[in-house]
């Protein structure tokens, strides 16, 4: 059993499980009952993405290494909050028992909130799959 990362949209890999979309906003454009038919998510858990004045600030300008750590600092800081600790805990249990895949819209994964939720879940415990 173990909990992929993966970008929302894209097909799913075999064995991927339930996928759990981790962005503030749905897909636009997209009918509530089409989400999971369209590879985007069976399961909404906006609690796990950056707050809406976090995405504003990351998306104001290209992103820098300097700008990197910031917005990881400020991500950090908001999942550190008791709500999203006990939901990163939670998935991280979960993945011990069974697959299941967290993503987002982001195309580049190494400028993601993705990949800074994959540490956490990891820090906390989770069985990650080895593809990522």
């Amino acid at each position: 059993m173990a909990l992929r990362v993966v970008r929302l949209g894209q097909p799913r890999e075999h064995g991927e499980g339930l996928r759990i979309g981790t962005v503030r906003r749905p897909p636009r454009g997209v009918k509530k009952a089409d989400y999971a038919r369209r590879d985007f998510f069976d399961v909404w858990l906006p609690e796990l993405a950056p707050s809406a004045p976090v995405v504003s600030w990351a998306l104001s300008e290209p992103w820098t290494p300097a700008r990197w750590r910031r917005y990881a600092r400020r991500y950090r800081s908001e999942m550190a909050r008791p709500s999203a600790r006990r939901l990163i805990e939670t998935l991280a249990g979960l993945s011990r028992h069974a697959d299941f895949s967290i993503g987002c819209y982001c195309e580049d994964a190494s400028h993601c909130h993705r990949s800074l939720l994959s540490d956490l879940l990891a820090q906390a415990g989770a069985t990650m799959s080895k593809s990522r």
